[in-house]
Order: C-alpha cells, then sequence, then structure tokens
C-alpha cells in the first residue's frame, strides 16, 4: 500500500487481486478517533462527490475517522468499468475495509453503496476483520437494482441488446456520457440478491428516502425495511427528495444520522 499526503487526508492506493484479476483501489483515508465513517459511493460514482466530501469535513471538524475509496472502473481507481459486477466491487469494500479500518465503523451507503453496504456486514461475520460496523446510514438505498430496478423494468428490446451483444448504454440524466450495462453485470448480480429473504446487519441502520427519486422508487425502500429481521431500524422519507439528496436540507439529514451513532 502506497502512501502520500493529501491536503485534509491521505491518499493510499491498495492492490487487490491477481493475475488479470489484479486492480489499483484509491482510498482516501483521514485518522481520527472512532466510530469512524466508512462511505460506499453509487454506480458510476466517486469519493469526492458532494456527499462524500461533506462526511470527510464532518469527520476533520470533529476529529473522527473517515475513510472513502473508489471502486474498479469508478474515480482514481484502475480498472475498466464494463468489467465491473456487485461481487467484484464487494471484494473491494470488504478488502478496503478489512485492511484500512479499525475499530467500530459508522458504514454510509448510497444508492449501489446501500446495496453493497449490506453485503458487507453479511461478509464481514465470514471474516475475522479488526473493524466491525457500529451503524449504517443507508442513501436511496439500490437494492438488488440489477434485478429489480433495471432487468425487470427493462423492454424486450433491451433485453435482446444485452443478451446478443453483451451490453446496452443507458442514457443518464447525471453524466453527459450513457451507463453500459453488461449482461455480466445483470447475471453476476443475481448471485447476491437480498429482497427474497431476511436481513440482518447486527447493528441500527437509518434510511434516508426521497419520495421523488426516479431511479430508486421510495416504495422499494419500504419493501426493503420490512426484510429486517431484528435490527433496529427508521426510514425517513424525504417528500421533495431526488434520488441524489445532495442538497443543503438533505446533507443536513445525512449527518444528523451519522452523528445519532
Amino acid at each position: 500500500m502506497r502512501e502520500s499526503p493529501m491536503n485534509e487526508s491521505c491518499l493510499n492506493s491498495l492492490t487487490i487481486g491477481t493475475g488479470p484479476q489484479v486492480r489499483s483501489i484509491a482510498v482516501r483515508r483521514r485518522e481520527g478517533t472512532g466510530p469512524g465513517l466508512f462511505w460506499l459511493g453509487g454506480f458510476k460514482s466517486d469519493m469526492q462527490g458532494t456527499k462524500a466530501e461533506a462526511l470527510d469535513r464532518f469527520a476533520a471538524a470533529h476529529g473522527r475517522g473517515c475513510t472513502r475509496f473508489d471502486y474498479s472502473g469508478h474515480g482514481e481507481s484502475s480498472g475498466a468499468f464494463t468489467d465491473g459486477t456487485i461481487g467484484r466491487w464487494l471484494e473491494e469494500s470488504v478488502e478496503v475495509f478489512a485492511q484500512i479500518c479499525h475499530g467500530p465503523q459508522i458504514v454510509i451507503g448510497s444508492s449501489m453503496g446501500g446495496w453493497l453496504a449490506l453485503l458487507l456486514a453479511r461478509a464481514l461475520i465470514k471474516r475475522n476483520s479488526a473493524a466491525s460496523i457500529a451503524g449504517m446510514v443507508l442513501i436511496a438505498p439500490a437494492v438488488d437494482f440489477t434485478e429489480e430496478l433495471m432487468w425487470k423494468k427493462f423492454s424486450p428490446e433491451i433485453k435482446r441488446e444485452i443478451e446478443q451483444k453483451g451490453a446496452w448504454s443507458r442514457p443518464s440524466e447525471y453524466s453527459a456520457e450513457p451507463y453500459v450495462v453488461t449482461r455480466k453485470l445483470i447475471e453476476e448480480g443475481r448471485e447476491h440478491l437480498l429482497l427474497g429473504g431476511l436481513i440482518e446487519t447486527g447493528c441500527p441502520v437509518r434510511i434516508l428516502q426521497g419520495v421523488q427519486d426516479p431511479d430508486v422508487p421510495w416504495q422499494h425502500a419500504v419493501e426493503l425495511v420490512s426484510r429486517f429481521a431484528r435490527d433496529d431500524v427508521v426510514l425517513t422519507l424525504v417528500k421533495d427528495g431526488d434520488h441524489r439528496l445532495s442538497r443543503p436540507e438533505d446533507i443536513e439529514r445525512m449527518i444528523a444520522a451519522v452523528a445519532e451513532f
């Protein structure tokens, strides 16, 4: 792992995988007291987005530790986005958490990061890690999105293109470039679905969901809440909130949820 000083935090490079699967994952780590903050971003987003930067500023102001990273094919990490799958990005999430973090952590997951946060909690049960999850804040959690919010909603024409050509370019309102949805992403995602059974994280969970979210319907968040077995879960619906929940008032809600732990 390489480490070099940055203005506010340290930039680390963590090597994950072997052979043709090797990739360099960029991690920004701020040292501080616990519980630390661990950020999991969304599909095609990076660790220097509005919410991630706000969490880092909160950590700096309160002397808290904060860890952010880019999945392979995202931001400052190596690899091609089209090689990405839920399992691949989960492996990176687990390795960064286990190798970089120490002690209790508050995991904050946005969109796809919300799904990965829940999968991370499950994966850590099987692994001896120096860090543990003390609480979760999920923002518009896109749990099972490859199946529930993509495949099941795609037209027969789009499904055919993905099956025959291996990919489909999906226009995005968040980027000038389309999102490339690969057949590998869809098929591998089926190995990590959570909504078909009960979910148990072993920690309190706070969920923030915009009612005006065009990508993750608020009903999806309600369905997710019904799947938690015994965890302390609170769902907050933001009546005029969109998918990003990045307005100043949304950031305040996120920080308040984090500060609750």
